[in-house]
């Protein structure tokens, strides 16, 4: 086991300065995928030598006593949680525990299909290493889940079959770009099975021509039980001083603090690819915290859900002109206008 303890100090700048006590370039001062962070370290545990390990992110500066868990799973190959460190470290600074499992050996030898086991095996420690003294307790009521590629397959599939594998019930579930590719290992036919309370957004992207469409919308369609849900569609936009992409890479965010040392395709094309901007800020990291704000105190519905504005904004170039907005679609059993959605409450 390896654990690094980053502890807040002057010279600490390129962690402390950037991560946790002012804004990224171009991110909000506050509200959801803001900087209003409430922790300014965090203690970083690597727990992944074996197939179905972790990694392991606690706040700290102030440590508290307990904290609420994501649940992180990331893309095939991404087995190096640098390729998305920075929303990871904004996740910790909001006041969250982040579980990073391991799911895969390395990009040939791990079955798919075992993908959601170990993924599981690798919660299942996580939750319980945290019970030792001087660790964040857990509060496990709540849990979220992230996924990106093919981590949103194994999301999805987690929360079918929490019970059966061993895991924590999802409270909020946030799919980014989600899909499988060629491979077909722990995808199911439909998703009617994810509980009906947990609040859950799909993210797709235009341009995204590793996975496309087709994995996002089939969960949207048949999780027929789960009236909380959203398809949220990302566009590009070029009319700016700089570009706006609808790639599968889009939640890519490196932070070297985090960086393993692994280098496969998969990361390779992540540094080359990964870009922070507004689709970080007002996009993915919008949408968890929203989510994550909205399944376990009741607010921020309407940045998550409902086909609002605020939901739909990517917020606007530096000449004040908007970004384009994001696309919602809503269940066809319910209204798509924000207003019929909040009368259900």
């Amino acid at each position: 086991m390896r654990t690094l303890l980053f502890v807040i100090l002057s010279s600490v700048l390129s962690l402390n300065a950037i991560a946790q006590n002012t804004p990224y370039p171009g991110q909000p001062i506050e509200g959801p995928g803001g900087a209003d962070y409430t922790h300014h370290g965090f203690t970083f545990t690597d727990v992944s030598e074996k197939t179905d390990g972790y990694w392991l992110f606690e706040p700290s500066d102030p440590k508290p006593d307990s904290a609420d868990v994501v649940v992180f799973l990331h893309g095939y190959g991404s087995y190096n949680p640098m390729v998305y460190g920075k929303w990871i470290k904004h996740l910790v600074a909001k006041g969250n525990i982040v579980i990073y499992p391991r799911y895969q050996k390395n990009n040939y030898l791990t079955r798919a299909g075992a993908f959601p086991a170990n993924a599981a095996t690798g919660i299942r420690d996580a939750l319980a290493s945290l019970q030792a003294p001087g660790r964040v307790h857990p509060r496990t009521g709540k849990v979220a889940y992230i996924g990106h590629s093919y981590g949103g397959v194994i999301a999805a599939n987690l929360g079918v079959n929490w019970e059966h594998l061993g895991v924590r019930k999802p409270a909020s579930m946030l799919l980014c770009e989600p899909g499988s590719g060629p491979l077909k290992g722990a995808r199911l036919s439909d998703y009617a099975c994810l509980p009906a309370d947990c609040a859950l957004v799909v993210v797709v992207g235009e341009n995204d021509y590793v996975v496309g469409d087709e994995f996002g919308r089939l969960v949207f369609n048949t999780a027929v039980h789960t009236p909380r849900r959203n398809l949220v569609v990302q566009y590009p936009d070029s009319s700016g001083q700089e570009r706006v992409r609808a790639s599968h890479a889009e939640p890519y965010c490196n932070d070297t603090d985090f960086d393993t040392g692994m280098r496969n395709y998969t990361v390779k094309r992540a540094l080359q690819t990964s870009r922070l901007n507004a689709v970080d800020f007002n996009c993915y990291w919008k949408f968890g915290d929203a989510l994550l704000g909205y399944s376990r105190q009741g607010i921020l519905k309407g940045v998550a859900f409902g086909n609002s504005l605020r939901q739909q904004s990517l917020g606007t170039w530096s000449n004040g002109q908007p970004i384009r907005p994001l696309e919602v679609e809503t269940p066809p059993n319910l209204s798509r206008h924000s207003s019929s959605l909040s009368a259900q409450h």
